[in-house]
């Protein structure tokens, strides 16, 4: 054990479990070295105020799990060199799933958030949660045999609404089987780690907060325009989720009064509707005579696909350039109203949508814009989303990897020297 029974270091007192301030003040500098803002025992005493004794006993901790390294030296402007503290972001790795309606993903990551390997698997989800799961935990295995890596923890990424804490699906309208489903739950049969659950939009917005180009510390808001639609908002690094889990889900607000538009979810009228990747092959298959592409794919597939019709509209098929660029200007007219009450510093723009050509972040931007408040507009930069639609992977690594450093969670195991094993400690901790 790593801990001691140990009595007067700066009030601790420990009986080979570490106690809350233990877990608190061992966390904080761990983390202050993995953000980088304090790299040196001095720079962490100047930090946190902490005496140097108490700095040097928890920092021999982390260097005595693995967690850190300070086989370097870096000069002094005052007095002998220092020994300059390095997270090991190779110490540990985590699994990352990423479960869509229509397709899956799976990564290995570092503790730093980037990707080792990954895997893509065409897939529909309405099949239902046991069938799924199953396939996910077959990618985690093949990633395994490929990486000969097992992972401290594992996020998975899901399109409904989200228990975090429970890690579990509230709803997912859009797909029967999934309400009050526990990935969590299932995952925890077969890996002995700690399992965070987070909507999908989430995970993509904290993807790109921390790792996207350019980079910015500014609050981000992130806008998915692909088979569904939403939007996510990270500020000063956290995400914001609302009471129940549903902030973001502006998919299924009501933006228009027509019948003809039914949504998914059973309403009238839902931005889903009107915008999605499904509700256009909905409205093109029903037009399918006016545009001679898609009559092509039809007669060669027997259906047609979103995929199809941004093919369509790269090959400047009229119907499908018409759909796709009305269905952004109504995009646009709902986004400004979210982009207006939020006030980001750096609105994203991500989804299958960018695959249609850059026209269609642009003409989206420019709709946004124009309805605006000049306070929201003024400072506003808008942009593609930015890591090659992976995004949701790394923001998953990087929600796991938060939550296994939280100053409330990462002295819950480090005297085991990984987490395995302490998933119900760890998710008691919650670093929300």
């Amino acid at each position: 054990m790593l801990y001691e029974r140990n009595r007067g270091v700066g009030g601790i007192v420990s009986n080979g479990q570490p106690s809350p301030q233990e877990v608190f003040v061992l966390g904080q500098l761990i983390n202050l070295i993995r953000s980088g803002q304090a790299t040196t025992r001095p720079a962490l005493e100047q930090a946190t105020g902490l005496g140097r004794r108490v700095v040097a006993q928890r920092i021999q901790l982390a260097i005595d799990a693995g967690l850190i390294d300070d086989t370097t030296f870096v000069a002094s402007e005052i007095g002998r060199p220092s020994r300059l503290l390095r997270f090991r972001e190779d110490a540990g790795h985590v699994y990352v799933g990423l479960i869509e309606s229509n397709e899956m993903w799976a990564a290995v990551a570092t503790l730093a958030g980037d990707l080792v390997d990954s895997l893509h698997h065409e897939w529909i989800a309405a099949v239902g949660p046991e069938s799924t799961m199953t396939t996910l935990l077959q990618m985690f295995e093949r990633l395994a045999r490929r990486t000969r890596i097992q992972p401290w923890a594992i996020g998975i990424g899901v399109s409904g609404t989200v228990d975090f804490e429970r890690g579990r699906l509230v709803s997912w309208p859009l797909l029967p089987g999934w309400d009050g489903f526990s990935p969590r739950a299932w995952m925890r049969d077969h890996y002995d780690v700690p399992v965070w659950v987070e909507r999908d939009v989430n995970l993509m917005a904290l993807g790109e907060w921390h790792k996207g180009s350019p980079r910015s510390q500014r609050d981000l808001m992130y806008l998915q325009v692909d088979e569904e639609v939403g939007a996510a908002v990270v500020s000063r690094g956290s995400l914001f989720r609302g009471d129940a889990g549903a902030a973001g889900h502006i998919g299924h607000s009501k933006v228009t009064d027509d019948p003809n538009f039914v949504c998914k979810c059973g309403r009238t009228g839902c931005l889903e509707a009107v915008v999605s990747g499904w509700s256009l092959v909905e409205r093109l298959s029903a037009r399918i005579d006016e545009s001679p592409f898609l009559a092509a794919r039809l007669q060669a597939n027997g259906h047609i696909t979103a995929q199809d019709i941004g093919d369509a509209a790269r090959a400047d098929d009229p119907l499908a350039v018409d759909e796709i660029a009305g269905a952004i200007r109504v995009m646009g007219s709902a986004a400004a109203t979210y982009v207006n009450f939020a006030n980001p510093g750096t609105l994203v723009i991500g989804g299958g949508m960018r695959r249609v050509g850059a026209w269609t972040v642009d003409l989206l931007e420019a709709e946004i814009r124009s309805r605006l408040t000049a306070a929201a507009e003024a400072d506003l930069a808008v942009r593609s989303a930015s890591l090659n639609f992976l995004e949701g992977l790394i923001g998953g690594a990087i929600l796991a990897v938060e939550q296994l450093f939280g100053p409330s969670s990462v002295g819950l195991w480090i005297d085991n020297g990984t987490p395995v094993g302490r998933a119900a400690a760890l998710q008691r901790a919650l670093v929300v």
